[in-house]
């Protein structure tokens, strides 16, 4: 009977946060990412008061997607949800292991992902903290991450890559922000023109996910794999980027 009544409130929870968010029924992703794991977590970040509203996909990803959400005072945000059905979890394991930040966790595939959200939380807020071009980071809870929105209105900022903008004023704000990173004590990791947004005439570095410390063992291959993307991407060459970063 009280198992019963258990389940009575958390279906009332459910249904009390589905008024909350817009669109719930013509949402192609609603049963890969809205599972009552992710409801009830956001249920619970709705009562602490993060966001009132929760909007359609800005983004969406293989691992997550990105909504945008609006609190009391129509202040815009981006709610990020880490799917926990469909996400990889192998692939995030090379990032965590070796990470001592997160050396004890158990590598089911729950415990890696909701690692794998704590990690990017705490990246995004050393990288913020820098004063790296990244997304104010505002609360994480489990599989959910809440933070600045990036763009005008209601649209997202396009990508980098979206955008075509590769000019040198660009180049010079993305070096950088990953010289302030490395000093910082970070790695990105997965750094390229999708993973840089475009707001206004200024870069904003995302997804900081697999970033990783310097002292980890795939550090410096990540590094080399951002620079190479980012010489790519803008025409710029490797040793002097590299090397600007590293002395």
């Amino acid at each position: 009977m009280a198992r019963e009544r258990e389940f009575s409130k958390i279906d009332s929870k459910i249904d009390k946060l589905k008024n909350k968010i817009k669109g719930l029924e013509d949402l192609k992703v609603s049963d890969t990412v809205f599972d009552r794991f992710t409801l009830l977590t956001l249920y619970d970040i709705v009562n602490r008061g993060y966001f009132e509203v929760l909007y359609g996909a800005v983004k969406t990803g293989k691992e997550s997607n990105v909504f945008l959400a609006k609190d009391s005072d129509g202040q815009r945000l981006a709610v990020k949800i880490h799917r926990m059905v469909t996400s990889d979890f192998h692939a995030m394991i090379k990032y965590i292991e070796g990470d001592r930040r997160f050396s004890k966790i158990k590598k089911s595939r729950r415990s890696t992902i909701l690692t794998w959200v704590e990690k990017e939380f705490q990246n995004m807020r050393t990288a913020y903290d820098a004063g790296v071009n990244v997304p104010r980071p505002i609360y994480s809870k489990k599989n959910v991450v809440v933070m600045e929105f990036i763009g005008e209105g209601d649209f997202a900022a396009p990508t980098l890559k979206a955008a075509k903008a590769a000019g040198d004023e660009l180049f010079s704000q993305v070096a950088e922000d990953m010289r302030i990173l490395f000093k910082a004590g970070l790695v990105h990791g997965d750094l390229s023109e999708y993973n840089i947004l475009l707001d206004g005439d200024k870069a904003v570095i995302i997804d900081l996910s697999q970033s990783v410390p310097l002292d980890h063992p795939l550090a410096e291959e990540l590094l080399e794999r951002d620079v190479r993307n980012v010489c790519r991407h803008f025409n710029k060459k490797f040793d002097k980027l590299y090397n600007s970063i590293i002395s």
